[in-house]
């Protein structure tokens, strides 16, 4: 983890103020995910993707090219704007677990492909899942 002066990111706040003053880069949860259970992490990095249709989620970029975590909220507790799409966040949650099985992996896979507007290729999906992410209890998205 690494010290960051979290009074120094000035932005809009959504949720419960951050409580944590080390940032977790997103890379060290995806290369050990299951270390990384149950455990309050600060994220930082650009919104990549944002909930169209109740802003109940965002999706933070990696310090890594291509990588990405979700942090998914309570619908209505937060509501994520569209407009934080492509701006830098901080955001404090709980690294959870989610099992899915072949029918829920296909219906999250149907319901993205419908918000994203695009096509959904059922061969897309080829079994169970296991989805980390993190349920988020407050973020700082910047002006």
């Amino acid at each position: 983890a690494l010290a960051f002066d979290v009074a120094s990111f000035t932005g809009t706040t959504y949720g419960e103020p951050l409580t944590l003053s080390e940032v977790t880069p997103v890379s060290a949860i995806l290369d050990d995910p299951a270390a990384y259970i149950g455990q309050r992490v600060l994220v930082r990095g650009m919104v990549v993707a944002v909930c169209e249709e109740k802003g109940c989620w965002m999706d933070i970029a990696s310090d890594r090219d291509f990588e990405k975590v979700q942090v998914k909220v309570d619908d209505g507790v937060i509501v994520f704007p569209l407009t934080a799409k492509g701006k830098q966040a901080l955001v404090e949650g709980v690294v959870e677990q989610l099992e899915l099985t072949l029918e829920q992996a296909v219906a999250q896979a149907k319901a993205m492909a419908e918000e994203h507007g695009t096509v959904f290729d059922s061969s897309s999906v080829t079994g169970p899942q296991t989805l980390f992410r993190i349920r988020g209890k407050g973020a700082i998205v910047a002006d």
